[in-house]
């Protein structure tokens, strides 16, 4: 006998709104959804299995009276227009939860291990001197500019840049779709990254939809979160500054952490080609154009109109460029998980110490062997 289930309309409406789904391809997939939704068909229970995989929504959800509201488990700084952003998309949930987990169980692990707390989370507050904090994660991460005068381009910056922050102890994930899931893809305009601070295990994830130096100045901006102790969801572009006083704060502390003033007022030179200029700069401080052009109009060396003629014309060619996808699998599910996390949960799996159905779902994979494989990689390094 086939079961037929009852699903209210309006639990079909959201799902489809909190999966952002095509309704072109939903129909595609589903020919009867129309019928479902008027009540004249009803779904199996299977069709209802297959259909929240789809909408990414729990299939228990499809059977509530009515909907859930889901609210972001972190404070949520982000800003458009100067107005909250009240609509999380189900793609940043489910990487927002995806890093509580992963939090908890190296925080678990580390523990453990017998890790103490990080002296420099929540070590300052927004009455800090900017300067002062800046040249404390400098100092800490030894992330000088004169280290990265000597980095080919800003992919490997990024690179170095992590690497610094986790060795220091911070939980650093990049990536640019839910988990491993190709057809989830995380959109830069809703969120660039976000912080969970914790004093054993803080976790800075970037969203790597974004361009590579945009993503340098993201982590900048988190790890500001990081030294605040501030657990929070935000937009860490300078395309549209941010209002709220904790982004501003970061932002600032962020792009003297990039570019400190001292030094880009020995670096500039005034006499030549702004444009020629910005490039230059840009490339010795492996940091975006927008970064240096603000940067520059922020310290009083550049004038509103020049600013605002300049901006224009940097933000005509600033686009962000997407990943073609392929490369090397294994390394890139180390950036997705961050070293520190990867190679902590392969070592606690083959040990024994962790289940592998437990370190299968926090690596976002299926299969043992390829755990095996990405444990050879890691210790080839």
């Amino acid at each position: 006998m086939t079961y037929r289930m009852t699903v209210k309309p309006e639990l079909y409406e959201w799902a489809c709104n909190r999966g952002d789904v095509d309704p072109q391809k939903l129909r595609q997939r589903f020919p009867m959804f129309d019928e479902w939704v008027s009540g004249t068909k009803q779904p199996t229970i299977k069709q209802l299995e297959k259909f929240a995989k789809f909408t990414t929504v729990p299939l228990g959800a499809l059977f509530l009276s009515k909907p859930y509201e889901e609210e972001l488990p972190i404070q949520d700084l982000r800003t458009m227009r100067n107005q909250k952003i009240v609509t999380p998309s189900a793609n940043l949930l489910d990487t927002i939860y995806m890093c509580q987990q992963r939090q908890d169980w190296y925080q678990t692990f580390a523990i453990s291990e017998g890790a103490k707390s990080l002296r420099f989370v929540g070590s300052v507050t927004v009455n800090s001197d900017i300067h002062d904090v800046a040249k404390d994660i400098r100092t800490a991460l030894d992330f000088s500019v004169q280290s990265r005068e000597q980095l080919p381009n800003w992919s490997y910056a990024l690179r170095y840049f992590t690497e610094k922050a986790d060795d220091l102890g911070i939980l650093v994930m990049i990536s640019g779709v839910v988990r491993n899931n190709s057809h989830r893809k995380l959109d830069p305009h809703e969120f660039r990254g976000f912080t969970l601070a914790d004093d054993i295990a803080p976790l800075v994830f970037i969203n790597g939809s974004d361009s590579k130096a945009a993503q340098i100045f993201t982590l900048a901006h988190e790890l500001a979160h990081v030294w605040l102790g501030e657990s929070s969801l935000s937009n860490s572009s300078l395309h549209s500054p941010p209002t709220h006083v904790i982004e501003k704060w970061c932002n600032q502390v962020a792009a003297e952490l990039l570019v400190p003033a001292l030094l880009l007022n020995d670096h500039f030179r005034d006499d030549i080609d702004l444009s020629f200029e910005i490039q230059r700069l840009s490339k010795q401080y492996k940091v975006s154009t927008i970064v240096i052009l603000r940067r520059l109009y922020d310290l009083d060396m550049i004038d509103q109109t020049v600013f605002s003629e300049q901006y224009r014309s940097e933000l005509k060619q600033y686009t962000p460029k997407r990943s073609r996808g392929g490369g090397n699998f294994y390394a890139t599910l180390k950036t997705r998980v961050g070293a520190r996390f990867g190679e902590a949960l392969v070592d606690s799996a083959l040990s024994g110490k962790t289940v592998f159905t437990d370190a299968l779902y926090y690596l976002g994979i299926q299969k043992i062997s390829t755990l095996e494989s990405f444990a050879k990689t890691l210790y080839e390094e």
